[in-house]
């Protein structure tokens, strides 16, 4: 019998269970299923050169304002590249060897910078955050002219 409820289960028999090795043997099982889940999603991709000195990294509402200045960039010369991030949990299996190729990672996002954390976190690396919080999508110009002091620095 399938059962579905909030309380912590027992392996095998599925039945209610307070005990504290259980409890951790089933966390230790959802978090390998998560985890797992990398296997079947796609391997993250980069637009623009492999490595070089400037990753965006972007995710969510950020896809066309960094596509755009990334691509007016790239008819200047400049080296950088983008990838979108479409799969947050987990990463792409792929995502920490895409990152380690490129000297710096910009991060744009219209929050306080989870995805930085996230990032961070997971993968030790330092990334440069850019952060707005003023209710309004990032223009244009605003990312082109972070990715130049990026470069220039």
């Amino acid at each position: 019998m399938h059962r579905v409820g909030g309380l912590e289960k027992q392996d095998v028999t599925g039945n209610v269970s307070y005990d504290p090795e259980n409890h951790q043997h089933m966390t230790n099982i959802r978090a390998a299923k998560v985890a797992g889940i990398a296997d079947d999603i796609p391997e993250q991709w980069v637009d623009g050169a492999e490595s070089g000195k400037l990753l965006v990294l972007s995710w969510g509402g950020t896809y066309g304002a960094c596509t755009t200045a990334v691509t007016e960039c790239r008819k200047e010369g400049l080296d950088v590249s983008h990838s979108h991030l479409r799969h947050l949990n987990p990463f792409p299996r792929n995502l920490g060897d895409l990152l380690g190729r490129f000297d710096k990672i910009l991060v744009p996002e219209l929050n306080m910078g989870q995805l930085s954390h996230l990032i961070k976190a997971k993968y030790l690396i330092g990334v440069v955050g850019f952060n707005k919080v003023m209710g309004k999508p990032f223009a244009v110009n605003e990312i082109v002219s972070k990715i130049k002091e990026q470069l220039d620095s």
